[in-house]
């Protein structure tokens, strides 16, 4: 997976490519967790992301918490194959997704 990051003032976009599994979720963690603090906007960027696990779920759902208390999370560009496991989850119910 690659992240790519765009930090302008108080609001985050991460364009998320590639797989979102237990190899690549540390990574998404570890950037948000290095960022998150500063962020009162989130914008995770799915255009590209071709499958995610319950390892990347479990990541969403924590940055989701945290968004929660200090501003807004939300997701753009989800694909099909995407959608359908955030549905299946539940995850389309918690979830900002655009």
């Amino acid at each position: 997976m690659t992240i790519e990051k765009n930090l302008e003032n108080d609001k985050l976009t991460l364009c998320l490519s590639g797989r979102l599994d237990t190899t690549t979720a540390p990574e998404l963690e570890n950037e948000l967790n290095r960022d998150l603090p500063a962020v009162r906007e989130l914008v995770l960027d799915m255009d590209n992301l071709e499958y995610i696990s319950s390892a990347g779920l479990r990541v969403l759902l924590s940055a989701q918490k945290i968004m929660n208390k200090q501003g807004s999370m939300r997701l753009t560009g989800v694909r099909d194959v995407i959608m359908d496991i955030f549905e299946v989850t539940g995850f389309d119910e918690i979830l900002t997704i655009e």
